[in-house]
Order: structure tokens, then C-alpha cells, then sequence
């Protein structure tokens, strides 16, 4: 029998290091054997390639824009996409990564949201995890038909504002129709010591919703300076605070 592809998104609003979280998830991914990993990088400002350490030929929302006028005579657009995305597929250990971006042209894009929805799903059941990245408000989850998520991480700043801010991007789920096993908040950048404030807010927070809280990625400068440099997070030392905290609220929620 075919194994289910598991589905985990990324969300956060702008700044919060959620690209970040989800390298660090890809990352952790890998080493533990969760493979082969689909990552999509949905982001409206799509850079999880430059945390990976890939360069981007193609995104889907180019190949939305040419089949409109390039699909060959003869060929139905469904199928112009399915090849023009497997081409667009670009291949790393243990993982590939397709990135969304944006349609520059006017008009309805509905059926090319619908085709590109169906040529996900055949594709994607190729993989044991599909890792979506998110914009805060998650509308590619509805363009890719993707209803039903294993889990959500929520990324949210060190902020009673970010914690607010998380769960309402939390609640987005509800109002897409998307049905998801579970909601998990991490407080990103944190500081070595927490305001109680913050902390109160946070207890409040997963009170009054449906998210769990998963823990606290602390401040890092070997982040800070490999993603000045450019350089893969995928290469950061095992002994990084950061990549400690992340894979231990990974291990926590994804069995």
C-alpha cells in the first residue's frame, strides 16, 4: 500500500523567522530519515532557497504566466504544467524544493490554480513529507487544495503582540476550510531571559485557543552570521543552541 503523504505547514508574519524554523525543519528532517521531503516555499518573499544554499530557475508562478501563451499546440495545459513544474523541481539530499512565486500578469489565474492543484497532488504522493512555508495568511494552503495538515507550526516573535499575531494567523485554518491535527506555537529569536509578561501572555494565549505551545528558539549569532554570508543552515553545527531548541520541539510533535 502506497504510504500517505504527511503534511506539516510553516506560518508566521513577516519577520519572525519562520523561513528560518523551516530550514531548521528541513534540516532535522533529513538527518532523522523523514525522507524524501517536498518543501514548497509559498512566501510572497520567497528565500528559503538561500537558507538551503539553491538558486531558483523557475518558480510556479512563472510557469502559471507561460502557460497561457507558451503550451505547445496539441498539448493541454494541464500537461504543460505537469512538465514544466517536474522540471522546476530542484534536487538536494534528501529533499527537493519547488518555489511558488507570484503571477505578474493580470487576470484570473482559477483554472491555473486548479491545474497546478492537481499536479501537486500527483506529485507530492511521491514523498513521504511535504513541508509548505507559509505567508501569514496562507492562502496558497487553498490554491494547492491542501485540506487536511498534520501539524502547523506558528512562528511568532518574542512579543505579546507576535503571540497575538500567531494565533490569529492560527485561526486563518478555520475560515480555509483546512482541517489540522495540530497547532504548535514557537516563540523564535528569544532572548536569554524572558519577560514574565511574555510569558504570562503566551499561558494566556494557548488557553484561550487550539495551539499548543512547543518551546522557545533562542537568539543565535552562527544564524545570524550564516545567513549573512549566505551560507546553508543546513550546515549549522549540531551544537548551535538554536538548532537544539528547534529539533527539540520537532521531536516533541512529529513522530
Amino acid at each position: 500500500m502506497k504510504e500517505k503523504k504527511r503534511i506539516i505547514a510553516m506560518a508566521g508574519k513577516g519577520g519572525t523567522g519562520k523561513t528560518t524554523i523551516s530550514s531548521l525543519l528541513i534540516k532535522y528532517l533529513v538527518e532523522n530519515a523523514f525522507t524524501p521531503i517536498l518543501a514548497v516555499d509559498a512566501d510572497a518573499n520567497a528565500n528559503l532557497n538561500e537558507l538551503l544554499g539553491l538558486d531558483v530557475p523557475e518558480t510556479l508562478g512563472g510557469i502559471r504566466e507561460r502557460m497561457k501563451n507558451e503550451t505547445p499546440q496539441g498539448m493541454t495545459k494541464s500537461d504543460f504544467m505537469e512538465m514544466e513544474i517536474n522540471k522546476a523541481i530542484i534536487e538536494a539530499t534528501g529533499f527537493d524544493l519547488l518555489v511558488m512565486g507570484q503571477p505578474t500578469g493580470p487576470g484570473c489565474y482559477c483554472m491555473a490554480n486548479s491545474i497546478l492543484a492537481g499536479v501537486m497532488d500527483r506529485l507530492s504522493g511521491s514523498y513521504k513529507f511535504m513541508l509548505v512555508d507559509n505567508e501569514a495568511g496562507m492562502e496558497h494552503l487553498s490554491r494547492l487544495n491542501l485540506r487536511k495538515l498534520e501539524m502547523l507550526f506558528v512562528v511568532s516573535d518574542p512579543s505579546a503582540r507576535g503571540v497575538m499575531t500567531a494565533a490569529r494567523i492560527a485561526e486563518l485554518t478555520k475560515a480555509l476550510g483546512v482541517e489540522v491535527g495540530g497547532k504548535v506555537l514557537i516563540v523564535n529569536r528569544a532572548p536569554e531571559i524572558m519577560p514574565e509578561a511574555l510569558i504570562e501572555k503566551i499561558a494566556e494565549t494557548v488557553h484561550q485557543t487550539d495551539l499548543v505551545f512547543g518551546g522557545i528558539v533562542p537568539m543565535s549569532q552562527e544564524i545570524f552570521e550564516a545567513e549573512a554570508k549566505r551560507q546553508s543552515l543546513l550546515n549549522l553545527s549540531p551544537e548551535t543552541h538554536a538548532v537544539q531548541a528547534a529539533f527539540e520541539i520537532f521531536r516533541r510533535h512529529i513522530k
